[in-house]
């Protein structure tokens, strides 16, 4: 076998790494920046926290349902502006303690922001909320004017 060298790979391929690079050009797409698990073994990060949302209607009002775990309902806000409704807030990070080792966090931790366009059907000064198991419920009420009225007709 003269002629014939063996090829020997320099290094490894690693596909955490490519999906790591894939998943820093996304963030940065979308505007926002990844945060690192801190586990330098294990190459995924963990992308910045938003809450979870389910958003549901009836004929009276608008239901906001958002996932906020481990959250005082002090650290939540919401505002509305320019029909515009907006829930933000910050989850800290636990105080790392000494006796205590950590093998892994995934749950991600920071300041959020949702935002959402009101319908024009809403009536934006009547907003309400409960916060109550780790999820807060925002209540928008439909407007007078949008709720149908039955009117009777006489007919001669």
């Amino acid at each position: 076998m003269s002629g014939l060298t063996r090829w020997e790979p320099t290094t490894r391929w690693n596909p955490f790494k490519e999906l790591e690079e894939m998943e820093k050009r996304l963030s940065s797409f979308f505007g926002r920046t990844p945060v690192s698990t801190g586990d330098k073994k294990e190459a995924i990060t963990v992308a910045e926290w938003s809450p979870l949302v389910d958003i549901s209607e009836d004929e009276k009002e608008y239901v906001i349902k958002a996932e906020v775990p481990e959250m005082k309902k002090e650290e939540i806000k919401i505002n509305v502006q320019d029909d515009v409704l907006a829930i933000s807030g910050e989850r800290k990070y636990e105080k790392e303690e000494k006796s205590k080792k950590y093998h892994r966090v995934e749950r991600a931790y920071g300041s959020f922001m949702r935002s959402f366009v009101l319908p024009e059907d809403a009536d934006g000064s009547k907003v309400n909320a409960e916060y109550k198991d780790g999820v807060l419920k925002v209540h928008l009420p439909k407007s007078e004017k949008a709720k149908p009225k039955a009117i009777e007709v006489k007919v001669a």
